[in-house]
């Protein structure tokens, strides 16, 4: 699985590093990802997901379900996706 944020979307993107003297370096700016596992009270279950930092904000402030059908609408993340935890 690559690294990008199933709530937000949000991927590495590529830049320079550049120096004292102005050389210029290709680098990649990686996002700040966490696997966490969350209690999803619909289906009565744990789940994990790949989230970013801004991702978990997003789900503190709308919650875990209406973060999710945002993600699935935009086409970040399906629900197929998702990893259920036994």
């Amino acid at each position: 699985m690559s690294n990008i944020c199933q709530i937000t979307g949000k991927k590495a993107v590529i830049g320079n590093n550049v120096s004292h003297s102005l050389r210029r370096t290709k680098r990649r700016f990686n996002v700040n990802l966490f696997v966490k596992k969350f209690y999803y009270v619909e289906e009565d279950c744990w789940i994990a997901l790949k989230v970013s930092a801004h991702g978990l904000r997003i789900i503190n402030r709308i919650g875990l379900d209406a973060a999710l059908k945002i993600a699935v609408a935009k086409g970040y993340c399906k629900w197929e996706d998702i990893q259920i935890i036994a």
